[in-house]
């Protein structure tokens, strides 16, 4: 190939046979990103291509991690009018408009993951041509930051592959797979990598007619059909987000409803993006999206290698958590007292593995996840993860057994939910190695775990719990070691609270809606149901006895019944094929304070979390909560809510309730504090 003059992101080679081949290797990054720089170096050679137009053009990427994972997210940080970001947009949009209208025609050779504006820009070329792997992912994730795609997205997107599957994915920010995209008509070419090249090279000489929309999806299109399809996915959309809430998919729906069909819709797709960007939801999802960044680059230590996970207990949490670190590559030995409770948690685990893996990779994954009923893989464990009941004195006989056989530089973790390590770790000959991993269930769906330390804990030891946490693809946030650590405690008061409201009467459906209104992903009937009233009453009891709490009496009576929640079939409400039975009229009772009393106690003891320092900073805490419970991410954590929402009216809001409901909504004394009404420089 002969080389022409390289950009610092983007390089061109022309081959024999007069095509461009121009790869994106942004400088300094391990993945592509759309940023500013890249935009206008991209312009640049563009403008050599049309005044030179080679036979084709390949778009391709140089780093194996993936083709484009979109635009440089920390930019949109930047914006602060619409009109700011009606500009930079429309930058974008004019780009890869050069690129749709070369003379040649194009290929994108996607490799790995193909996302937001990366896609964007695929779809401005003639031809997409996949590499067929698992790595391969193509989507346009925008919603999850509060906007729509912005480069001509929603307009070329639909005219693909046609309204429906376009908006399947647009509407929910999910990816697809290679097959997925082969069949909808996304891609052209879904071949192996020691044939993309040559597949993109064919498609370029043949010059072959590219891919449409179906007939039937174009006729959806149809200015008379629109207003009726649009209808529909809005009740779609509705039944799983409010507008007020998460505008950015109805946004979606409205421009393609009005504009369909029209060149104008790219100016339109410009003004609404723009508009979003600068709405606080997108702001504070960009705000969860950069937290996350955080969280993962807390466990970066790439020289720690750990190959053998020893859990102990087989329990939902035990036999959970073994089987997401069995899935992750780790060979895992599951201990219990008998086989008869380690069986269940392997059937489990099966269906964790056909969920997530293909193929061998499934019977693999079982064959790394062993029975071990006499414990004999603690010997030789990497990390050791306890996971039994919550019952001090059990915990540490088991301690005692493990801390004979263990190796000297193993990772000895708990997974217990709320006590102390200084209770727990007396002990151990070296108290200081016990460390807590806290998992949050369902684990195969809750993407934290609380790291929680101690005073006197070697930084080293937190520090490789924190890579292992990464390398399981987990987020980590480091925990002062105290009761209820950082998320169960800022959850119970929330927990407790709904099941004092249910006491008083309170219809339970009326409590889950307010909490749903907020913006919480479930209620908190609903969730101490799915957490296991047990679980919660263990946790309410140190809660409790730690904080002078009111323990409620239906969370007490129930225990007493057996009745434990989802897992029994019963709880707060009685389940069918595991789905709570609620009367929907009942949610309608609701009284006028009723929200207030839920959220402003979970807010409130974030303030006093945040006073005693159990997380390094008001960030930290904020990831912790949204992670660790689903905390209304377009509220962007508790602490910003309230910097959002006010410091002097939330407080006034605290002393009203607790004027009307008793002492135990006294606003804390960090709400005083002047860091709770500046955000972190």
């Amino acid at each position: 190939m002969e080389s022409s003059t390289a950009q610092s992101n983007l390089r061109i080679e022309y081959d024999s046979d007069g095509i461009a081949w121009l790869g994106f290797d942004k400088a300094g990054a391990s993945a592509n990103v759309l940023s500013d720089q890249v935009m206008v170096e991209l312009g640049e050679h563009l403008k050599q291509l049309v005044a030179r137009p080679p036979k084709g053009l390949v778009v391709y990427s140089a780093k194996s991690s993936g083709f484009i994972a979109g635009a440089d997210i920390k930019e949109f940080t930047s914006l602060k009018t619409p009109e700011d970001a009606f500009q930079m947009i429309r930058r974008g949009q004019l780009v890869l408009e050069q690129l749709e209208r070369l003379a040649c025609p194009s290929v994108a050779l996607i490799n790995g993951f193909c996302l937001g504006g990366g896609l964007e820009l695929a779809l401005a070329c003639s031809y997409r041509v996949g590499i067929d792997d698992e790595r391969l992912s193509l989507g346009l994730p925008e919603v999850k930051l509060g906007i729509h795609p912005g480069f001509g997205g929603t307009v070329r997107s639909t005219r693909l592959v046609g309204v429906l599957p376009a908006m399947g994915f647009m509407l929910t920010g999910r990816s697809v797979r290679g097959r997925e995209a082969l069949r909808i008509g996304l891609l052209d070419r879904l071949v192996s990598s020691d044939r993309a090249r040559q597949a993109a090279r064919s498609l370029l000489l043949k010059h072959a007619p590219g891919k449409t929309a179906p007939f039937l999806q174009k006729l959806l299109a149809n200015p008379l059909l629109r207003p009726l399809v649009a209808g529909m996915l809005t009740k779609q959309v509705a039944a799983k987000v409010r507008r007020d809430h998460y505008p950015a998919p109805y946004a979606i729906i409205d421009l393609w409803k009005r504009y369909a069909g029209s060149d104008e819709m790219f100016v339109q797709e410009a003004h609404s993006i723009a508009r979003l960007m600068v709405h606080d939801t997108a702001r504070n999802l960009v705000r969860v999206f950069l937290l996350q960044d955080r969280l993962k680059s807390l466990g970066k230590k790439s020289d720690l290698v750990l190959k053998h996970v020893h859990v102990v207990g087989a329990g939902t949490m035990g036999g959970d958590i073994a089987a997401w670190c069995a899935l992750r590559g780790y060979r895992v030995t599951l201990q219990d007292r008998e086989e008869k409770y380690v069986q269940p948690a392997l059937l489990r685990a099966q269906k964790l593995f056909a969920k997530y893996l293909r193929g061998t990779a499934v019977t693999s994954a079982a064959k790394r996840l062993q029975m071990d009923i006499a414990g004999s893989g603690a010997r030789d464990a990497d990390v050791v993860i306890e996971a039994i009941f919550e019952n001090a004195e059990a915990k540490q006989s088991l301690y005692k057994t493990l801390d004979a056989v263990m190796k000297a530089d193993a990772i000895l973790a708990t997974n217990t939910s709320s006590i102390r390590l200084e209770t727990l770790r007396t002990v151990l000959k070296n108290p200081q190695r016990l460390v807590g991993l806290h998992f949050f269930n369902p684990v195969a769906k809750m993407p934290l775990v609380e790291v929680i330390h101690a005073p006197d804990t070697s930084g080293e030891e937190v520090a490789k719990c924190l890579s292992f946490t990464r390398q399981i693809d987990k987020l980590a946030v480091p925990v002062k070691s105290s009761p209820g650590f950082l998320v169960n405690r800022i959850l119970m008061p929330y927990l407790m609270e709904a099941m004092l409201a249910a006491d008083e009467g309170v219809p339970l459906e009326a409590i889950d809606q307010a909490a749903l209104d907020f913006g919480m992903p479930m209620g908190p009937v609903e969730l101490t149901d799915t957490v296991g009233l047990d679980v919660s009453l263990s946790v309410a009891q140190v809660f409790a006895k730690e904080f002078n709490k009111q323990i409620p009496e239906s969370l007490v009576k129930l225990v007493a019944e057996k009745k434990l929640g989802r897992k029994t079939g019963e709880g707060f409400y009685k389940y069918q094929d595991g789905k709570p039975l609620k009367d929907k009229n009942r949610a309608q009772r609701m009284p006028a304070d009723l929200q207030d009393r839920l959220i402003l106690p979970m807010i409130n003891e974030a303030v006093a979390v945040l006073r005693e320092r159990i997380v390094e900073d008001a960030d930290l805490l904020d990831a912790g909560v949204i992670f660790g419970t689903g905390f209304a991410p377009f509220r962007g954590g508790p602490i910003n809510y309230i910097r959002a929402s006010g410091v002097d009216d939330l407080k006034a809001r605290l002393q009203k309730l607790q004027a009307a409901h008793g002492p135990r909504f006294a606003p804390d004394a960090g709400w005083n504090a002047q860091t709770l009404k500046e955000p972190k420089a």
